[in-house]
């Protein structure tokens, strides 16, 4: 693992310190981030379909990526960093706070998986002149601080011709009522303070953030069924939503 100083400007420091109180129930599916175990599934099946088309690989085959490195910015205990390393592909992990990194290396040897998880920063990969064929970028935007220049070192990651997922909540009063009084408040399904409306951000930000550079391959909105906490697509992007975008 690759430990560097962690003085990007994008950083909120009350971020990275709100998720090391969490670090050590990542894997816990019915503690605090049984949401992002079953948003996993669902999520997997998506990039899965999305990147075997965008590279000419059988989505139904057993490993569809191999050889294709991937990119998890903001892998947290490593949950979607394995699903896609199971399916072939190189995974590099990075993550900013290091407990997560520590449980994410854990988990990765007890799984039997290979995976380049690192201590840092989108910016500190771009100074290293790294690339991939995709980035994943998944519930990490609305997290950030100066969002255009991570975005941008994002994009500088992007291969030519590759593609990066993104999947955020959108700055809505319906996402305000929804995904941050609903779900923080009342169904209590994640803990309180996970999510600040003025961190939000609409799809279309993140489109013009990205620039010509980048082409809009598809978009979708996500739902989540109360009753049965299961996910699905949704033509309205009004709360949760994700973008696949290819550089050109």
């Amino acid at each position: 693992m690759s430990v560097v100083h962690l003085s990007a400007p994008t950083i909120d420091p009350e971020e990275v310190a709100y998720f090391e109180r969490l670090a050590h129930r990542w894997w816990d599916s019915e503690g605090p981030f049984w949401p992002l175990h079953r948003l996993n599934a669902f999520r997997v099946d998506y990039i899965r379909r999305h990147l075997a088309a965008a590279f000419g690989r059988d989505p139904r085959a057993e490993r569809p990526f191999e050889g294709l490195k991937v990119l998890d910015i903001g892998c947290g205990g490593g949950i979607l960093s394995e699903s896609i390393a199971r399916l072939g592909a190189s995974v590099t992990g990075v993550e900013i706070t290091e407990k997560n990194v520590r449980v994410a290396q854990i988990h990765a040897q007890w799984s039997g998986l290979e995976i380049d998880y690192r201590l840092g920063t989108a910016e500190d990969l771009v100074r290293a002149g790294e690339q991939f064929d995709a980035v994943l970028n998944m519930e990490v935007i609305e997290h950030v601080e100066h969002l255009p220049e991570f975005l941008a070192d994002c994009g500088r990651l992007v291969r030519p011709g590759g593609v990066m997922f993104i999947a955020s909540i959108n700055r809505t009063i319906a996402a305000l009522i929804v995904a941050i009084f609903g779900a923080e408040y009342v169904l209590r399904w994640l803990p309180k303070g996970t999510h600040h409306y003025r961190k939000l951000v609409p799809p279309g930000e993140v489109e013009a953030f990205l620039g010509d550079d980048f082409q809009v391959k598809d978009r979708t909105g996500v739902r989540v069924n109360p009753f049965n906490r299961r996910f699905g697509v949704t033509r309205w992007m009004g709360v949760n939503y994700m973008l696949l975008m290819q550089r050109r």
